[in-house]
């Protein structure tokens, strides 16, 4: 049962958590402090999306960029991130929540690459919401290493390169199987895409929100998805196509 009824309810919503560090600055508190606070929005956005019947929402946890920030800052990301898995993973599996993560895997620490694996494979059969985390992840990495799958198939004999079409290069992005999203939501005023997505983005909406993510509230994010749902997405036609009306 939804708290609120939209006309219609994307599919797919991808968040860029963004403003952490400012949140904290502006209160005169470490920048820790600020995703610390982000993790109880994360929680409560997850809440909201199954509430009212999203499929996949995808969270920009950690960028292949994030490594270039202080060692303090990067050490107490990733733990938080353990800290989320290891407290939050069975509430989701009960709440049948699939968890699926995008990005690069390859050299990270065990320790991280033991917990991101054991979230899948816990919830690899839940049918609700999807959460779809990308660490470790930047968009142009993800289609470089797409397309040197799809190079190798051609200098194997196994691919002709006349055959590669959009479908075959979707089938090797990290999102495989995931439907585009529908709405990209970024949060403290910035309006661009930081290498989120950039693929899979082509007919997103997108909405930019002057709140820093620690101030992410159920009630921004409905927000949010009545704005989508007053648009009319045309995909390049004339003729709109709508999602799913749902009712509470």
């Amino acid at each position: 049962m939804s708290e609120r009824t939209f006309l219609t309810v994307p599919e797919h919503v991808a968040i860029i958590m963004d403003g952490n560090g400012r949140w904290a600055k502006q209160r005169g508190l470490p920048r820790t402090m600020g995703h610390r606070k982000g993790v109880d929005a994360v929680r409560e956005t997850v809440r909201a999306a199954g509430d009212v019947g999203i499929k996949y929402l995808t969270l920009f946890a950690f960028s292949s960029e994030n490594w270039r920030r202080p060692e303090t800052e990067v050490s107490d990301l990733l733990g938080l991130l353990k800290a989320f898995i290891r407290r939050d993973l069975a509430d989701l599996h009960r709440q049948n929540v699939r968890v699926r993560v995008i990005g690069e895997r390859n050299n990270l620490q065990s320790d991280i690459l033991d917990l991101l694996i054991d979230a899948e494979q816990t919830t690899r059969n839940n049918t609700a919401l999807t959460l779809v985390i990308a660490f470790n992840y930047g968009s142009r990495d993800e289609m470089a290493r797409a397309m040197i799958t799809l190079a190798q198939d051609v200098e194997a004999g196994r691919l002709r390169s006349q055959d590669i079409t959009p479908a075959l290069i979707n089938a090797r992005l990290d999102t495989a199987g995931i439907p585009d999203p529908d709405l990209i939501i970024r949060t403290s005023g910035e309006e661009r895409l930081s290498n989120f997505l950039l693929w899979q983005a082509a007919y997103s909406e997108f909405i930019f929100m002057p709140e820093y993510w620690p101030d992410f509230t159920r009630e921004l994010f409905y927000a949010a998805l009545e704005t989508y749902a007053s648009r009319n997405r045309r995909f390049g036609g004339l003729v709109e196509k709508t999602a799913a009306a749902v009712g509470t």
